[in-house]
């Protein structure tokens, strides 16, 4: 008797605590269910953002790799000409001013590709082969001096080389001092130019300066007799600045200057190109219809 009015006592409290733990367990499993439920939406959406496409109308025009590569391919241009004409062409076409100003072009271009965001590894590579290929070219032109009795102009530009280089490297070597002194001296313009990432003291501002110096060339040699133009080189310098005009601007850091000289490059080389096609395929098909 005893023992049944104590089971009848404890029993209540039995049902009632399994019905709560059982409620418990209930609204955790609907809790679970919820929150996997928006697990779910949320990896939906996360995949839905990811696999969006992007709109491909407008993508190449600002695309920076798409420029480069086409920048590239007009370098190797330049290089395969170099290469060609030293194959196939007489070395007295040759000009000695313009293979120096482009082995200095290529030899900071080479630097420049390798550091500029994002990297133009191929268009590195064009470069240090393109030196190496004006290399070739300006010895072929100085042995062609040498054979011709003109051994005093040699000298002379081999001295004036010699020089150069000299004071390249002493920049080279002192720029960095330079620029960190002036950079913690507090001179107002003159450390905020100091420390530009596109400033007077890096590859960036020295790489189109030596472009300046092509397109300076090109001007200078407006009237240069056509049968000493190469139209390999000078249809891949013409591409080149048609293809950095627009490269320079998607590059990291933006190189307006870079910009500028290639529109120049453009016109100068465009020049020159559309004098050698006259001169070899247009103009003579006219004198021959006059003969």
């Amino acid at each position: 008797m005893i023992a049944s009015r104590t089971f009848n006592r404890l029993a209540p409290s039995y049902s009632s605590s399994t019905t709560a733990a059982h409620k418990v367990i209930f609204r955790s499993k609907i809790i679970n269910r919820r929150h996997f439920s928006t697990d779910k939406e949320t990896i939906k959406e996360t995949s839905t953002t990811v696999v969006k496409p992007k709109d491909s109308s407008s993508s190449w025009w600002t695309s920076a790799e798409w420029w480069g590569r086409l920048g590239a391919i007009a370098g190797w241009g330049m290089s395969g000409s170099a290469i060609y004409d030293a194959q196939y062409q007489s070395p007295d076409i040759i000009s000695m001013n313009m293979t120096s100003v482009l082995i200095v072009y290529s030899s900071l271009f080479a630097r420049w590709a390798w550091i500029v965001k994002p990297q133009n590894l191929l268009l590195a590579s064009c470069h240090v082969t393109n030196v190496a290929a004006q290399l070739n070219q300006l010895r072929r032109a100085l042995n062609y001096k040498l054979e011709q009795g003109h051994k005093e102009d040699v000298e002379k530009f081999v001295y004036t080389a010699v020089a150069g280089a000299v004071g390249g490297a002493a920049c080279v070597v002192a720029g960095p001092v330079v620029r960190q002194k002036l950079m913690v001296a507090n001179l107002g313009l003159l450390s905020t130019i100091a420390a530009a990432e596109a400033g007077p003291f890096t590859v960036h501002f020295w790489a189109p300066m030596s472009k300046w110096l092509i397109s300076g060339a090109s001007f200078m040699d407006l009237h240069r007799d056509t049968d000493k133009i190469s139209i390999a080189q000078y249809s891949a310098l013409t591409l080149t600045g048609l293809f950095f005009s627009r490269y320079s601007l998607l590059v990291n850091p933006i190189n307006y200057t870079l910009c500028s000289v290639n529109i120049a490059l453009f016109g100068s080389s465009a020049w020159h190109l559309g004098r050698k096609i006259n001169a070899d395929y247009i103009g003579n098909k006219e004198e021959k219809k006059d003969e």
